[in-house]
């Protein structure tokens, strides 16, 4: 299934739902896109990752290239609602040192909130 992706905003912070496989090609250029123009407008973005069953090699690179174009512009990305496959994927990696991670898309939503009353 390819990644379909749909973006809302919830208290002003970004948030980019997936849907389907982050894979190498297509896919990753699809959300490369999506995050650079969301970031034109806002700092704030979370990716709902709930509705991902698989990312490759090459989705992981795009997450960690989104990480660190969001931190150059000054915003940042969180990630909400692992799958368990997910999940493991990152923590096998070690990316869960590097992204901030939530259960909920809401819970994600309040970090932003708290960091801003900080």
């Amino acid at each position: 299934m390819q990644l379909e992706l749909s973006t809302r905003s919830m208290d002003g912070i970004a948030i980019v739902d997936c849907h389907g496989r982050l894979l190498f090609g297509e896919e990753s250029a699809s959300l490369r896109d999506t995050i650079k123009n969301l970031l034109a407008s806002s700092n704030h973005i979370v990716l709902n990752l709930g509705g991902v069953n698989y990312i490759d090699s090459g989705g992981l690179g795009t997450l960690v290239a989104l990480y660190t174009t969001a931190r150059n512009a000054g915003g940042s990305i969180k990630l909400a609602a692992l799958t368990q496959r997910v999940g493991d994927l990152l923590q096998v990696t070690k990316l869960l040192t590097v992204f901030e991670v939530f259960d909920t898309v809401e819970d994600a939503v309040a970090s932003y909130r708290k960091g801003a009353a900080a």
